[in-house]
């Protein structure tokens, strides 16, 4: 996503990204959510099969915008203790030359 591949700028810093199962390809995918500001936050918000729904709401998709805005304004205390006290979980990813 960093490199700018993903599947659809839903607004409001929402962005919409394929993800292929096993043995399935992209047809056959995960819908993923995620919240970010391109720099140092990115923020897993929803996900789905797509076999399971075929897309959110514009009522599921305010609600993201708002969340997205209130996760994207969070500063750097906030965020480290949302991840002590499990509220968030830290997914990290090594930076590779790819």
């Amino acid at each position: 996503m960093v490199k700018g591949l993903i599947d659809a700028d839903l607004g409001g810093r929402v962005y919409k990204k394929r993800i292929a199962l096993p043995g399935k390809g992209k047809s056959g995918s995960v819908r993923t959510l995620l919240a970010t500001n391109w720099n140092d936050r990115w923020f897993f918000m929803f996900g789905f099969e797509k076999n399971d729904r075929a897309n959110i709401s514009t009522k599921e998709l305010e609600a993201l915008q708002l969340l997205a805005d209130d996760l994207l304004s969070l500063k750097e205390d906030q965020i480290r203790q949302a991840v002590v006290d499990g509220s968030f979980i830290e997914v990290i990813h090594e930076k590779t030359n790819e």
